[in-house]
């Protein structure tokens, strides 16, 4: 008979509500094989006593349900973010606050590169910081004109080039005619990019290869670090092209004894058919292992709010910017989701803006019409702006939602102030809406976009605080135990996973996060503080000072 292992602990929060809390959690063959106290555990015949946690609090491992794999590689990069943000390896970088600050950080990584034709790419731009402040080819030029320098926004829609990029792309010239290209008086690209049909082409000569949301082994274990930081034991890549040799690269590092995270690629829509994107999620699916999950689908609606270009309902933006831009067509959409119902795959879709939200249960509903399906659970990621009318919605069709409670504090602000304006910040994303009108509900970090960290996420579902202290939307806050909910179990349903993980009882993976504080028993504004000691995945334990 397989060896196993009792853990005890201070205090294991299961999210199982038979039993809330117990003791100790016993694990054969990297599952859980109960919980509760030790004497009832015994039952289950010989067992090896490890104490290791007795001082520390357990919970099922943390799910976040939309984040990205290039986070591992675009440390590579030069960081050019606002705030604060630590690397896999502990590392804090102090932000730019500033667009000479962030050239003048550009131009010390561009002194020490030793071959002249390389590339400078930068990452985490957030111009709404710094007055909204168009960076311009004539800007990033004077870090160099000889070399080709690109800068990928927070929201990942936007990258700012200058003129070598430009040239290297066959786009430094008049006459072009994209809706992502804005010109200059001159009439030649400024050097802003909107969108990544847009900026991709250039992408590959200015560091971020054709794939910008690809991630290679290097960076994908650097990714499996965070994971173990935060206490992360499942996770997405949520928008991935997953060619052959990416999916057997993560097959391979998926698959190594000390990987510490559970990944959950799903198959981006671009640059093929809605009849091929079907296709290759099922060929995808067949390849699944249990750290490797295949076969779901990844469609974005719109851009981003801050980066003006998510679509919203009348009256538009706050500041009166043009309307966003819609990044799939509706007669593609409805081919997407009907033949996705038929063929039984998942789909999340990106939604920011109101209109895009209303785009999508259009399309749904009369999908589902000809494709009724109990338990679809298509979820929307983002949905920041839907109203209640919309929430309603959501519930009629069976539809999941995974809401951007970060953006409270990251632009919570320029909300208010700039983009939506006071009526409609108060509402984004409405979780107490969500979970009044009885629609599946998970919070997440985009990560990149804003640091992994589920912890941090739940503080912002709990406390809505902008970046300034205030609160936005009170009425819109839930409790801690809802918030806890949302990051582990909350998370699975929304990835068909809860069957699996988001709780610890019986028959359940063997994955937990290991606490040093009682994130029930600290006041809520500190919920953000709580330390990770490090996981439990399948049974493997990972500590966050090993790495």
């Amino acid at each position: 008979m397989s060896q196993t292992t009792i853990y005890s602990a201070r205090k294991i929060i299961t999210m199982n509500p038979n039993q809330p809390e117990v003791s100790h959690v016993a694990v054969r063959e990297g599952r859980v094989l109960g919980a509760g106290s030790l004497e009832e555990l015994a039952v289950w015949g010989d067992y090896e006593l490890d104490e290791r946690f007795a001082d520390k609090v357990l919970m099922p491992g943390f799910v976040e349900g939309h984040a990205h794999t290039m986070e591992g590689t675009m440390w590579r990069n030069v960081y050019c973010g606002f705030f604060d943000r630590m690397d896999p390896n502990g590392k804090v970088w102090e932000g730019v606050k500033s667009i000479d600050a962030m050239l003048e950080r550009l131009k010390q990584a561009e002194a020490d590169l030793d071959d002249p034709k390389a590339p400078l790419p930068g990452w985490q731009l957030d111009p709404i910081y710094m007055d909204n402040a168009l960076v311009s080819r004539a800007d990033l030029d004077t870090v160099s004109e000889t070399r080709a320098i690109g800068v990928l926004h927070a929201s990942g829609h936007i990258m700012n080039v200058n003129t070598k990029g430009l040239e290297l792309a066959g786009l430094m010239k008049t006459g072009i005619n994209h809706p992502g290209i804005p010109l200059g008086p001159d009439g030649y690209p400024t050097g802003e990019l909107r969108g990544p049909d847009a900026y991709m082409p250039v992408g590959e000569h200015v560091g971020f290869d054709r794939d910008v949301l690809g991630c290679d082994a290097d960076g994908l274990r650097d990714f499996g670090k965070l994971c173990v930081r935060t206490g992360t034991t499942t996770i997405t890549d949520l928008a991935a092209r997953l060619n052959d040799e990416a999916v057997e690269m993560m097959l391979d590092v998926t698959s190594e004894k000390d990987f510490p995270s559970r990944i959950v690629p799903l198959r981006h829509f671009m640059g093929l058919t809605p009849e091929e994107l079907i296709d290759h999620a099922k060929e995808l699916k067949e390849k699944s292992t249990d750290q490797l999950r295949l076969g779901m689908i990844k469609v974005v609606a719109d851009g981003s709010i801050q980066g003006f270009s998510a679509r919203m309902r009348w009256p538009g933006y706050h500041n009166g910017a043009d309307n966003g831009l819609w990044y799939i067509t509706p007669d593609h959409l409805s081919q997407i989701l009907n033949l996705a119902l038929e063929n039984d795959l998942h789909i999340h879709t990106h939604t920011n803006g109101d209109q895009a939200t209303e785009l999508v249960l259009e399309t749904m509903e009369e999908a589902l019409r000809n494709h009724p399906s109990p338990d679809h659970r298509y979820t929307l990621q983002h949905c920041q702006l839907a109203d209640a009318a919309q929430f309603r919605k959501i519930k009629q069709l069976g539809m999941c939602v995974n809401l951007f409670a970060n953006h409270h504090f990251y632009w919570g602000d320029e909300h208010y102030n700039l983009t939506v304006g006071p009526e409609r910040a108060l509402r984004m994303n409405a979780c107490r809406t969500a979970l009044n009108t009885g629609v599946p509900m998970a919070i997440h970090s985009d990560a990149p976009v804003t640091p992994l960290g589920p912890l941090f996420t739940a503080w912002c579902a709990v406390n809505r605080l902008t970046a300034s202290g205030r609160v936005q939307g009170e009425g819109e806050k839930i409790p801690v135990a809802d918030a806890l909910y949302a990051i582990t179990i909350g998370a699975a349903y929304t990835l068909k996973l809860d069957g699996e993980v988001g709780s610890i009882e019986i028959g359940k993976k063997a994955d937990f996060a290991v606490l040093e504080d009682d994130p029930t028993a600290v006041d809520p504004a500190e919920l953000k503080d709580v330390k990770v000691w490090g996981t439990v995945q399948g049974g493997r334990i990972f500590a966050a000072a090993d790495l």
